[in-house]
């Protein structure tokens, strides 16, 4: 049986949630520049896939916020 979660825990796994996509994020983008010079269709993907990441992000914050 799992046990029970406080604010507090919930706060600190959305603080990490938030940061690990933050991270994740700038990562995509900046990759994104890189896989143009190979596949400009990929690096819009990978574009998009940042776009949703953020929107990820943003929830979670909502998340926090909702707390």
């Amino acid at each position: 049986m799992e046990k029970d979660l406080s604010k507090e825990s919930v706060k600190h796994l959305l603080d990490h949630w938030i940061e690990h996509n933050e991270s994740h994020s700038t990562s995509f983008r900046e990759r994104a520049a890189q896989i143009a010079r190979v596949s400009e269709k990929a690096a819009l993907d990978i574009r998009g896939a940042a776009e949703l990441m953020d929107k990820c992000t943003e929830m979670l914050k909502k998340a926090m916020q909702d707390l």
